[in-house]
């Protein structure tokens, strides 16, 4: 991996943390195959199989979290409680099926939270190095597009499958109907993370229940800095907690306009 890791200004525990994804991919890429990372090693704490390309890079940022003496919740091995103020809400590996295939498009996105509240969020897109961050209660250096409406705008989403409310096919071609350019990405936080700079005007699971807190946290943190919006589809609260078997619909929006008209569609 030639990309160069420009983290900026943000919590010592989120740079290094962030610092063990980015390294860890990369080896893990040069010494296994396609088949040996998406090989799946055991079940994780969310109730997903956990991939090989998972486990190595996130036992690597467990390693840096540990040296930072925080708690860690993450999506393979749980709740990792190190009776410490601080609990990093981390996504070692979104899009993971994209990083161990060699499509470059995936992320470590993580929020830090102080006694249950998050004060910090990185995002890094793990095969470029750039990244974008923000602390609660100050301003970010970027913007959403501050679209209002769908009509003629970007939007990604997860792909159309069976969920926990059935198929959402047909909910999604609803959306690509009225949006101007559709994208799937396979990774929901590198998504998240484009609609936070204005690339991109919104980005939503259309009903399949698929995302986690660890797959939201980040955006949570990020989009009302922002300018954003993130809510679940149907009305779920987003909150920091450690159950990880919660589902939901995320849709992150570049206004919460945009984000209640999505939200109208999916339940219509």
């Amino acid at each position: 991996m030639t990309a160069d890791l420009v983290l900026g200004d943000v919590h010592p525990a989120l740079a290094d943390t962030c610092r063990a994804a980015f390294e860890a991919l990369a080896e893990a890429q040069q010494r296994y195959g396609r088949a040996e990372l998406s090989a799946e090693t055991r079940m994780g704490a969310d109730g997903t199989p956990t991939m090989l390309i998972d486990d190595l890079v996130e036992q690597r940022i467990l390693a840096a979290a540990r040296t930072h003496g925080i708690n860690v919740l993450s999506e393979e091995a749980g709740f990792v409680d190190l009776g410490s103020a601080l609990t990093l809400v981390v996504d070692p590996v979104d899009g993971s099926a994209n990083a161990a295939a060699g499509v470059p498009l995936s992320c470590y996105s993580a929020a830090l939270l102080e006694d249950g509240k998050p004060i910090e969020a990185l995002t890094c897109w793990l095969e470029t190095g750039r990244s974008i961050a923000a602390r609660v209660g100050e301003p970010a250096p970027y913007r959403t597009s501050g679209a209002r409406r769908l009509a003629g705008q970007a939007l990604s989403m997860l792909r159309p499958k069976h969920g926990a409310r059935g198929d959402t096919a047909e909910t999604w071609m609803q959306l690509c109907r009225r949006a101007g350019r559709v994208r799937i990405l396979s990774s929901s936080c590198l998504e998240a993370m484009l609609v936070a700079t204005g690339a991109v005007d919104a980005f939503a699971d259309p009903g399949s229940d698929t995302h986690r807190l660890v797959d939201l946290a980040a955006a949570m943190v990020i989009m009302p800095i922002a300018g954003g919006h993130v809510c679940d589809a149907f009305g779920r609260p987003l909150e920091f907690d450690h159950d990880l078997t919660r589902r939901y619909s995320g849709v992150v929006a570049a206004t919460r306009e945009l984000a209640d008209e999505i939200v109208e569609v999916i339940n219509s």
